[in-house]
């Protein structure tokens, strides 16, 4: 990132609106090369971009140069999970009704069970009380994701799934979070509950492994095998 738009991000993000202005006015080409990607699904295409550059703004104020990834990078799953938000919202982006009710049906007997148990239930818990393949359950509950989930904050360090398999090159493929969700579906079992837990869930290594019943260094190696492995799908 060059050090002139480090500076305009910094005044930007302390309220200087014509600093905002130039960022929103500059990066106008990134904004219409994601909202074309949503044309065509009965939203105006003026109202797409305003919603991508309420993105962009959400971008700026969230970014943190620390973390080493490029502006452009981290501000395009804003802009798309702006976009999304909406789509989702109005209901334009559809997840069906037996996919709906069986997560809320997964919701509620997670809710039955950390009473029961007095904690967090392990995966395994909750699918022989449901009586549902772990992988049922997981494919349910991705499907049925808030579209932020890429910059949902893990809870130990701060880290998102975007952050951690983001990379210059790696716009485009953020974009699409349906191509996330199919490559974790395709992980193996204890990578995907580690990702869920981790990235969706927003759990700490240390809770994930109490919950997975195998220790924090477990958690970690199979996060890092996972985490390659999404890159290596998403590439």
């Amino acid at each position: 990132m060059t050090g002139q738009l480090s500076s305009c991000i910094a005044l930007a993000k302390n309220g200087d609106r014509e600093a905002m202005d130039r960022i929103v006015s500059e990066n106008t080409g990134l904004i219409w090369s994601v909202v074309r990607r949503f044309m065509g699904r009965g939203v105006d295409t003026d109202d797409l971009f305003q919603l991508g550059s309420v993105g962009l703004i959400k971008a700026v104020k969230g970014y943190d140069p620390s973390f080493g990834t490029e502006f452009s990078t981290y501000a395009v799953p804003k802009i798309s999970g702006e976009i999304r938000r909406f789509l989702r919202d109005d209901g334009l982006i559809k997840v069906s009704r037996s996919i709906k009710e069986r997560a809320n049906s997964i919701r509620l007997a997670r809710r039955e069970l950390e009473q029961r148990l007095g904690r967090e239930p392990s995966v395994i818990e909750l699918s022989d009380y449901m009586k549902l393949a772990v992988e049922d359950i997981a494919s349910c509950e991705l499907a049925v994701m808030p579209s932020d989930s890429l910059q949902r904050e893990t809870g130990e360090d701060g880290f998102t799934l975007e952050q951690v398999i983001g990379d210059e090159q790696g716009e485009e493929r953020l974009i699409e979070h349906f191509s996330l969700r199919q490559a974790i579906e395709e992980l193996g079992d204890r990578e995907r509950k580690v990702i869920v837990l981790r990235f969706y869930r927003g759990m700490t290594q240390t809770a994930a492994a109490r919950i997975l019943g195998i220790s924090q260094v477990q958690v970690s190696r199979t996060e890092k095998k996972a985490l390659q492995h999404l890159r290596e799908a998403l590439s």
